[in-house]
């Protein structure tokens, strides 16, 4: 009996493993594809130019900076308040009808879809609030995009550190936002930040927000604040991609390719600070 159960565990233990070496194939296939297909294309010109005759030749510098300030504006935007509205939740808040009512609204908000958010931010920060299309409108607009998953990765965070923590800092005299300062949010600050990389790398690849809110077509200049259009890499690809005829295509794999190296950037980053701090 113990040999067969002993079989029996070996055999799920494999076939969990080989679902999970698959689940990977296909982000390995496509890294792997664009690496081929855009690698041609990455020259010091290509990374530090502007676009030239029609976006056929030069570079794609201010879409990267572009792309590089919404990505920046949105950690600016998101982070502090994501952060601080889960510990309010979980924290201070009281168990009852109206926080179980907004804890379910921040969860179907994480549902909704982008252009939603890009329809919105133009609504009310380029035309109520008259920002104009801008860095700052798309930089709002992409932040509460992300204050979904990034309160709800807080709140589940903070809920996973154990209770005799918050007691044991509580007797020995501290304050109850010394215990959350310097105890809760150090504890649940891995997992914290799991959501701050998701939620930011996914602003940082999307298209339809900006497309309301920030991306011009085409700049020939970088922009001087924070009020200015920008270019930016996911719209920039959609503009050579499907408006610019006789794009060289090794132009298209190589924004994109630029495109994914940043992403894939703020993640290790993320990784790294996340690594460091589970360790302390």
């Amino acid at each position: 009996m113990n040999l067969l159960k002993g079989k029996s565990g070996k055999t799920i233990e494999n076939i969990i493993k080989g679902i999970g070496f698959l689940s990977i194939v296909p982000i390995v296939l496509i890294l792997g594809y664009i690496l081929y297909k855009g690698i041609p294309a990455i020259s010091w010109e290509f990374l530090t130019e502007i676009p030239r005759r029609g976006m056929r030749q030069g570079g794609i510098f201010p879409a990267i900076l572009g792309t590089i300030y919404l990505t920046l504006g949105t950690i600016v935007v998101s982070v502090p308040f994501g952060v601080m509205t889960g510990v309010y939740l979980v924290e201070y808040s009281k168990d009852n009808l109206l926080t179980r009512l907004i804890n379910l609204t921040i969860v179907n908000l994480a549902g909704i879809p982008s252009i939603i958010y890009g329809l919105f931010g133009m609504s009310l920060f380029v035309i109520y609030f008259k920002l104009g299309v801008s860095i700052l409108s798309g930089s709002l607009t992409l932040g509460i995009m992300c204050l979904p998953v990034i309160i709800t990765a807080t709140r589940e965070s903070l809920l996973a550190v154990p209770n005799n923590l918050r007691e044991a800092s509580l007797a020995l005299g501290a304050t109850k936002w010394e215990t959350i300062w310097k105890v809760v949010l150090p504890a649940g600050f891995p997992g914290i930040l799991t959501g701050v990389i998701l939620s930011i790398s996914r602003a940082a690849g999307e298209t339809a927000p900006i497309l309301f809110t920030a991306a011009a077509f085409y700049l020939p200049f970088l922009p001087q604040s924070i009020f200015d259009q920008v270019m930016a890499l996911p719209y920039h690809l959609y503009v050579i991609s499907t408006q610019v005829p006789n794009m060289p295509e090794k132009n298209m794999y190589g924004t994109l390719f630029v495109l994914v190296f940043i992403t894939v950037g703020f993640n290790l980053i993320g990784a790294f600070i996340r690594s460091k701090f589970t360790k302390k």
